[in-house]
């Protein structure tokens, strides 16, 4: 059964990506250019004066203060830190959940561990560290169609102990809607070198295998991305050894980032700010920011109206049994497109508009009452429909 479930939401995936191509979007780059290589610098040096945190340690516990503390400075209210145990020690996983205002209970998860080993782990992994609580700054205020989980997992480093506890806990006993997890993991570049390349990661594994199409329509999404909203290259490469495989396992669908020039200070005492690249990581952080708006579409409200409904658009019968007759007036159809939520909000059906008049057939689906939205870039308006 999963396993159909897994190829319907892969060919969902694709079509979606299909009806919608992608485009340079130039409120994504305002946001963009918002980045703070200060605050990066700032964080950075903060993240490795709390010297080795290994799980047990008092530093590790300090850092874990630390985020939940810039979260709480941020507006974020809700913060859940997730404790386990293991090797006779106590550590959390911290989830900070931003919600979205069409799919509530659909989510991208974006994710880097903060635990390091043997050293201050400033690249590996304060940057990706770092890198997640830029985007929640700058993301917070921003409308998202989708909820987004930021999640700074412990225990990474012996052997992705946060990361298999949320999925065994959290994801697989709440049946937790992903739409896709996008792990950040060592994206600091080596001091010296020439970095302007980033990894894109997707999902080769066969293991299961029915996730690898949609892994890499996204990770071609996000090299895309990159391309719009910063001036690095990209090359595409397989997952492997970080916190998104736990996911992988459960069929989500996932995608990462990782360093180009991979440096050789990992897991030791010269993992520090002097040997990275922050630069390199700024960069890194528009690219991821840019990805992130697009995955999680942001919205422009102010650039945003809505349809007079009595006089711009007819949707008729309402209640029917099945069958709904939209008609708009003329030029608000350019871009136009129907999407369809179940009370649960997921998506129930997904369609273009391109003429004034359209039948669209939903008698496939039960009785009930649903939402239905027709949007496009600066219009949308959402009306309730009964099939009976």
């Amino acid at each position: 059964m999963r396993q159909i479930l897994q190829t319907l939401v892969i060919l969902l995936t694709l079509s979606i990506s299909s009806l919608n191509a992608q485009t340079y979007n130039a409120y994504y780059n305002t946001v963009v250019s918002n980045v703070s290589s200060s605050n990066i610098l700032t964080d950075l040096t903060a993240f490795e004066n709390f010297g080795v945190k290994d799980v047990g340690s008092t530093a590790l516990g300090n850092a874990q203060n630390w985020i939940k503390t810039r979260y709480q400075n941020l507006g974020y209210t809700n913060i859940v830190e997730q404790p386990f145990s293991y090797g006779g020690n106590t550590t959390n996983n911290i989830i900070i959940t931003k919600t979205g205002s069409v799919y509530p209970n659909t989510y991208l998860i974006i994710d880097a561990h903060y635990d390091t080993i043997n050293g201050t782990g400033t690249n590996d992994n304060g940057s990706g560290t770092v890198l997640i609580m830029e985007l929640a700054r700058l993301l917070k205020n921003v409308n998202t169609e989708y909820s987004i989980k930021f999640i700074h997992f412990s225990g990474e480093e012996d052997g992705l102990i946060g990361s298999n506890y949320y999925v065994n806990n959290t994801v697989i006993p709440d049946n937790l809607d992903i739409s896709l997890v996008f792990n950040i993991d060592e994206v600091g570049g080596v001091n010296g070198l020439i970095n302007n390349t980033i990894v894109c990661e997707n999902d080769q594994d066969n293991t299961p295998s029915s996730n690898n199409a949609a892994s890499a329509a996204s990770t071609t999404i996000m090299a895309n991305c990159f391309g719009f909203y910063s001036n690095l290259n990209t090359e595409i490469s397989y997952a492997y050894s970080s916190d998104y495989v736990p996911f992988e396992n459960n069929g989500e669908i996932i995608t990462g980032l990782y360093e180009k020039n991979e440096t050789p200070h990992a897991h030791t005492s010269s993992d520090t700010l002097a040997n990275m690249d922050v630069n390199y990581l700024f960069e890194v952080t528009k690219g991821a920011l840019g990805t992130a708006l697009e995955f999680a579409v942001a919205l422009n409200t102010l650039d945003v109206t809505t349809f007079n409904s009595k006089s711009d658009i007819s949707f008729y019968p309402n209640p029917s049994t099945g069958k709904f007759n939209i008609k708009l007036k003329d030029s608000i159809t350019e871009n136009l497109e129907i999407v369809v939520l179940d009370v649960l909000g997921k998506i129930v059906y997904k369609a273009k508009i391109n003429s004034q008049t359209e039948t669209i057939d939903l008698s496939f689906l039960n009785s009930g009452i649903y939402l239905a939205t027709l949007k496009n870039d600066k219009t949308r308006v959402t009306k309730k429909i009964v099939i009976q």
